[in-house]
């Protein structure tokens, strides 16, 4: 494991195995990555942080409601083209 101030704390695979409760309690205060062969594979964030990141924030309607082109004069035509004769 290696950590400095300005960058996220990162284990093996090997460190992360050997040493699974405290990326488990560490995780609790910051992300944890854990690589593999050099790169960045997972990364281990406490449940409460994962709850945040992946909780839905209303609903479609919502959203739809909230758009910043809700009032706007959208000029939408439908096209009136006849379909092309694909041959399958």
């Amino acid at each position: 494991m290696h950590a400095s101030a300005h960058e996220d704390i990162s284990w093996t695979v090997a460190g992360a195995k050997a040493k699974l409760s405290e990326v488990m309690e560490r995780a609790q205060s910051a992300p944890q990555t854990i690589t593999r062969n050099g790169k960045p594979n997972v990364v281990v964030v406490s449940a409460e942080e994962w709850h945040k990141k992946t909780a839905r924030r209303g609903t479609l309607a919502e959203f739809l409601l909230a758009s910043p082109l809700r009032d706007a004069d959208l000029d939408i035509e439908r096209q009136r083209d006849k379909p092309r004769d694909l041959s399958l």
